[in-house]
């Protein structure tokens, strides 16, 4: 149900429709599964980067593989997206779930690689030769071994993401209440992952199963 606003609650540390959304109470373990299920159902993303003199620059892209808290992108290294990334290491990756309203946003450090990266070969798929296309000089081939073909690898430092709690019909009705009572929606929970948290996800997807 939607929760009453207080005027005791009403300040910058304890506004109900900001401080209630975060998520402290669900087990950490459990966050993270969760924000792994949201992120494996949205194969495409905005990976955003810093251009000189123009600020943060966003493109779709689709996700070639996560690796624990990691994110792996296969792209042509001479698009504009590597000369930002040359100058700022630092980008962001963020999905959205137009259906069930989830969403992610991932804040992290990119390393790239050249073609010689053995893992390109693993990632490249036939769909990903019509991002290229066949020039013709029996080197630029649209194939794994293509030197355009580079690696981009995220390495999040924060996590936040929504899960929404309510369906379709759930979140109209919510939203509804909410605005007829003067009250906040409670549709789902906001959490976040820090860089501790991110971490031990790296060090279980190293570990042997």
């Amino acid at each position: 149900m939607p929760q009453p606003l207080k005027a005791e609650e009403v300040n910058s540390q304890t506004d109900p429709s900001v401080a209630k959304q975060w998520d402290d109470e669900t087990p950490k373990q459990q966050q993270i599964e969760e924000f792994y299920k949201i992120v494996d159902g949205m194969k495409i993303g905005l990976l955003t980067t810093i251009r000189g003199g123009v600020g943060p620059v966003s493109r779709s892209m689709a996700v070639a593989k996560r690796v624990g808290p990691d994110f792996l992108f296969l792209a042509n290294i001479h698009s504009n997206k590597f000369t930002d990334l040359a100058s700022s290491k630092t980008a962001q990756l963020t999905f959205q779930n137009s259906s069930s309203q989830d969403w992610v946003s991932i804040t992290g450090i990119v390393e790239t690689t050249s073609n010689s990266d053995p893992r390109i070969k693993d990632l490249f798929s036939k769909p990903t030769a019509a991002w290229f296309g066949d020039l013709g000089d029996g080197v630029h081939n649209a194939t794994a071994e293509d030197p355009r073909v580079a690696l981009i690898e995220l390495k999040p430092r924060y996590v936040s993401y929504w899960k929404a709690t309510v369906g379709t019909l759930g979140f109209f009705k919510e939203v509804g209440l909410a605005a007829v009572k003067g009250e906040v929606a409670d549709t789902g929970v906001q959490r976040q992952l820090l860089q501790e948290d991110i971490q031990d996800m790296r060090k279980a997807a190293e570990t042997p199963s």
